[in-house]
């Protein structure tokens, strides 16, 4: 049974740092396409980056782009989210997300690509 739980959000002020994990259990994350998503209240989820499971290769979104670094660490199983100079309107539920593709291509960070949800972990960025 394909499992993951993400880790790390909490409460930041603006221009802070945070990273966040995803530890996947179940299955062998070398194998899979991971992603990062975000949804804020009342909107819907979108993906922030997303990194194919053969040479790392990445999609990321234009909103966070120069802030934000997806990785993955296949001997921990795990998947990360560095995120720096934050800002309120990056306040969001983070959502970690899997499918099981292995190719070099960087995969689509769209919702409809990925088999496999966490339950999110929240971020606020506020003074």
């Amino acid at each position: 049974q394909v499992q993951l739980v993400e880790s790390g959000g909490r409460l930041v002020q603006p221009g802070g740092s945070l990273r966040l994990s995803c530890i996947g259990s179940g299955f062998s994350l070398e194998h899979y396409a991971m992603g990062w998503f975000r949804q804020a209240a009342g909107k819907k989820r979108e993906g922030v980056s997303c990194v194919s499971s053969i040479d790392d290769n990445t999609n990321i979104a234009d909103s966070v782009k120069g802030r934000f670094t997806i990785s993955r660490d296949n001997a921990k199983n795990t998947v990360y989210l560095e995120m720096n100079s934050l800002q309120p309107e990056d306040t969001a539920v983070y959502y970690c997300a899997a499918r099981q593709v292995h190719v070099r291509v960087a995969p689509p960070c769209e919702t409809f690509y990925y088999e496999h949800w966490g339950q999110g972990t929240q971020v606020t960025v506020s003074s």
